[in-house]
């Protein structure tokens, strides 16, 4: 099973030009340690248990045993018969080193003392490759132009999950896998975070290239994008952040900590369904949950600072306004939208049905009056938010449309080509939309085989703002430069540059590595001239 669930852009200019290698000094260490001190604790604590049953067990068996040796008397010579056949190879002493004749073990690199060493390694005239030399590989192996765009997928592979990070180069139509991060559980969503976390104090104007991480487990984790083969996330928002920071207590015997499943005003108890990052008031990050609360976090104090129940099933979706940035529109599996101001938690807030289970919702970024919804039943709702119905019963949008046959997964919208969106489905195809004052039309319809479509994104930078990530549940990231379809073209003509040479359209995907299999085609057909060559013919059919 492969598959990517989610993935978002990062702008160009915002990853570090060289990223560095993860380092374990004394702080790290004592940072991971609280962080994966719970886990610790339940796994001894689980170790216990095993033991304790195999212990059991093992004297449950020794209560029988007496029954078994009246009815089995001959199992006792077997076994001398089988140590005395082990018994001429002497592994008792299998390990130990041999002694020569003058008393000293002989070891594989000999006698030590007539070994030559120097104190440096540019003294030693058999190493060629300079340590310098490594470095300046790696470090050009690792750099991130400014040209360059950095991608991020939650994939699941071989039942192993990760996060991919991509670059891709737009000039050389080159997309590749830069590092990976292992996770603890399932990714479910993926949110891009452009400020410093972890740290004890947080500069405000400060940049960061950080990615927070929504799982089947209760926990948000936030990782660096900039450092490459870590272990632990920089921080953990949940209930897993709060005890792996505890301190203190050492030495007390503690009870087994059960993961309370009832929902607080502290943490998450279920799995975590959408993220939204305020852009306006950086530290503040969103976040929804299958344990049907929308909760408000402090990212650079590391908790909750609020917690909101406008739903009575998952929630499922979550987006910032982008004008009035207190303002969050919820989408739910109750089949309502809520839009809330954060800071009037008590008040009453706006709230539209829908026919069925919502999928997403999204502000239009171009006005901020209104917003878009898709359902599990294909359509896609378009409302204006200062026209909130007195019940959810009566709303009324502006338009609708049957986008899709099946569930509308994934949706974006331009944010740099007014009326430009992508919808993606279950159906696995991804369609492009215009949507004008008379009303929303197709551009064009294409399967772009990657499975069912679980997300598809518009690049974030005006350069690359044709391009679009598309991955579903074939696992694999596809980047669509719609600029080359004939129907965009003629769509958005004002906004591209007149060619009047022929475009192809292109799609960009993995470059996989085809050395292999070019080494399988050339040794097929080494194989096939060898065996002609000795009267050999192979009977399978053209």
């Amino acid at each position: 099973m492969s598959m990517i669930t989610a993935s978002a852009w990062v702008p160009r200019g915002c990853p570090a030009p060289f990223p560095t290698r993860y380092d374990i000094d004394d702080k790290e260490l004592a940072r991971i340690s609280r962080l994966a001190k719970l886990q610790l604790e339940d796994a001894k604590e689980d170790l216990e248990e095993i033991e304790n049953g195999e212990a059991n067990a093992t004297r449950l068996g020794n209560e029988s045993e007496p029954e078994l040796q009246n009815g089995n008397a001959s199992s006792k010579p077997k076994k001398e018969v089988a140590d005395d056949d082990l018994r001429e190879y002497d592994l008792d002493h299998y390990d130990s080193d041999p002694v020569d004749d003058d008393g000293e073990k002989v070891t594989m690199f000999g006698n030590a003392k007539s070994l030559a060493y120097h104190e440096s390694n540019a003294d030693d005239p058999y190493i060629t490759l300079r340590e310098n030399e490594e470095d300046d590989e790696e470090r050009e192996e690792l750099q991130v132009l400014a040209t360059d765009n950095m991608l991020v997928a939650a994939k699941v592979e071989d039942e192993v999950a990760h996060l991919e990070v991509y670059i891709y180069e737009d000039e050389a139509d080159n997309l590749y896998v830069h590092h990976d991060i292992m996770l603890p559980a399932i990714p479910l969503c993926v949110e891009w975070l452009d400020i410093p976390v972890g740290q004890a104090v947080m500069d405000q104007s400060a940049r960061g290239n950080f990615v927070a991480v929504g799982t089947f487990d209760p926990d948000i984790e936030i990782w660096d994008l900039d450092t490459v083969d870590c272990m632990y996330p920089n921080t953990i928002l949940g209930q897993g952040g709060r005890d792996g920071k505890t301190e203190g207590d050492v030495g007390k015997k503690k009870k087994k900590r059960k993961k309370s499943k009832k929902a607080n005003d502290d943490y998450h108890v279920d799995a975590i369904l959408s993220l939204a990052a305020n852009r306006n008031h950086r530290t503040l990050l969103a976040s929804s949950s299958a344990d049907k609360t929308v909760k408000l976090w402090d990212v650079s104090a590391a908790k909750c600072a609020k917690s909101y129940s406008y739903h009575h099933d998952k929630v499922c979706t979550v987006a910032w306004n982008p004008k009035e940035s207190t303002v969050l529109l919820s989408g739910s599996y109750d089949r309502t939208i809520v839009a809330a101001d954060m800071r009037a938690p008590d008040a009453k807030a706006p709230r539209w049905a829908v026919e069925s289970d919502v999928e997403k919702v999204q502000w239009n970024p171009h006005d901020a009056h209104y917003f878009f919804v898709t359902t599990e039943k294909g359509v896609i709702h378009y409302h204006d938010a200062r026209s909130a119905p007195t019940t959810p019963e009566a709303s009324n949008p502006i338009w609708t449309l049957q986008a899709h046959d099946e569930s509308v997964s994934s949706f974006d919208i331009n944010p740099h080509i007014p009326g430009f969106l992508v919808t993606g489905g279950t159906d696995k195809e991804v369609k492009l939309w215009n949507v004008q004052s008379s009303g929303p039309s197709m551009v064009v319809s294409r399967n772009l085989d990657v499975g069912k479509v679980f997300t598809t994104t518009f690049a974030p930078d005006v350069a690359v703002s044709f391009r679009l990530a598309v991955a579903g549940s074939k696992g694999t990231m596809q980047i669509w430069d719609t600029s080359t379809n004939i129907a965009v073209r003629r769509a958005f003509a004002d906004r591209l540059p007149p060619t009047d040479e022929v475009v192809e359209e292109k799609t960009i995907g993995i470059d996989e590595d085809s050395s292999e299999s070019e080494e399988e085609v050339e040794d097929e057909a080494g194989g096939d001239r060898e065996n002609a060559a000795n009267g050999w013919e192979s009977m399978d059919e053209d």
